[in-house]
Parts: C-alpha cells; structure tokens; sequence
C-alpha cells in the first residue's frame, strides 16, 4: 500500500517536471512579432512628426529671443557711448528727413567692419549710413558669416543739429544680412518690418531687429530744449 502511493507520488512529480518543462519551453518561444514591431515603429514615427514642427519652433523662437536681446544690448551700448562722448568722430549724420524715412543701409556683398567702431570700407555699403560694429562673438571684427554680431546704424532725424541737444534714430540689424546685395528693410509710417520675437525660422534676415529714438544732450537736459527741436515747439 505504502509502495503503491509513494510509485504515484513519484510518478505525480514526474509529470509536473515534464510540465515545467514545457511551460519554460512555451515562454523562451515568447516575444513580438514582425508585424507588432512594424506597428510599433509606425506610432512611434507618428509620434515624432506630429512633436517634430513644436519643437522647431521652440527652438527658433528661443534663438530669435536671444537674437532681440543681443540687438537691444547692442542699441543701448550705442547709445550710451554717444552721450557719453566714448565714440569718436564722425557723430551720426544729420538729415531733414524723418525717421520712418531715412534711407536703410543697401550692403555691396562683402563686409568687414573693425569692432565698436564706425564702418569705413565702401564695401559695406553702398550708400552712407554711419553703420557701428558691435562684436559678439570677440573676433575683432563684424562678418557677414556671424550670427550673433550686430550692425548699429545711428543717424539724426530732421536736422538736428543746435547745440540744445538733438534726437538721435538707432536701428540694429544682425550682421549677416550684409551679405546680401540688396537694400535692407526698415519701419515706414504705414508698414512694421521690425523683427518678431514669435518666428518659425531664422528670421527675416533683412528686417531690423530693434529700431528706436533718443534724445543727446551736451549738456543739463531741458523741457525747453526738447520743444525747441521740433517744428512747432510744445503746444
């Protein structure tokens, strides 16, 4: 009786070896097939366009911030350096036109222009424009191939030339628009053309990336001097 039980014990462990057996057998065979990666692959792929263009234009737009505050960086140290009298001459030139309406910079295609200083060279533009190199990247010098050196073009608008003081028009663009051939963008009285900081691209090259106006004075500032440079004076 004993021996009868303990030949089915033995028997009973013999089949659930031969089960385990099997059941490692069934799972080392596991696993994806061809057509379960294939789809896998295609979500994936799906995925990545549909995510491809946001961030693109995260990136862009992250670029062109930082663009926006290396020109408005440079427009300040411009400015500043004019009422402080750290830039030399020529002073900006002065013109009986507006400031909407003075002439943007028409590059000739090669450029180079020494760092923080005025633009000599007939070569970087083909009319006169008082361009100021503001260098960046610490190379010595402005080129038409650098993404982070800024053109400062300084003028006065509507002839303002007393000793009271003038208003001094600043537009900034970036550097490598210079190597172009054509005539650069600037804001009219009726069309924007400033560079947006929400862009999908590098950017309209040829647009100014800041434009703005402020007032020199050689000497203690007044509301009077200030009415006195425009037609009119202060109503």
């Amino acid at each position: 009786m004993l021996i009868g039980k303990k030949g089915n014990k033995q028997g009973l462990q013999a089949t659930e070896v031969g089960n385990t057996s099997v059941f490692y057998l069934r799972h080392s065979e596991g696993g994806f097939t061809i057509i379960e990666s294939l789809v896998a692959i295609l979500v994936v792929s799906i995925l990545l366009v549909a995510i491809a263009p946001v961030l693109s234009l995260s990136v862009a737009t992250r670029i062109q911030s930082r663009r926006i505050e290396l020109a408005t960086q440079a427009a300040k140290s411009y400015i500043d350096a004019v009422k402080t009298k750290k830039i030399a001459a020529p002073a900006p030139p002065a013109s009986n036109t507006a400031l909407t309406d003075f002439a943007a910079p028409t590059p000739s295609g090669s450029f180079s222009c020494t760092a923080n200083s005025y633009c000599t060279t007939t070569t970087t533009s083909a009319t006169t424009t008082n361009l100021y190199c503001i260098d960046f990247d610490g190379s010595g010098t402005c080129e038409s191939t650098s993404v982070t050196d800024m053109v400062v073009q300084g003028f006065r608008p509507n002839n303002n030339t007393s000793s009271a003081g003038y208003a001094l028009g600043v537009r900034v663009y970036r550097a490598d628009a210079f190597k172009e051939t054509t005539t650069l963008l600037k804001n009219t009285s009726t069309t924007k053309t400033t560079q947006a900081t929400f862009t999908g691209g590098v950017g309209q090259r040829k647009a100014p990336i800041v434009e703005m106006t402020t007032d020199i004075n050689d000497t203690v500032p007044k509301y009077s001097d200030l009415c006195a440079r425009y037609t009119g004076g202060c109503n």
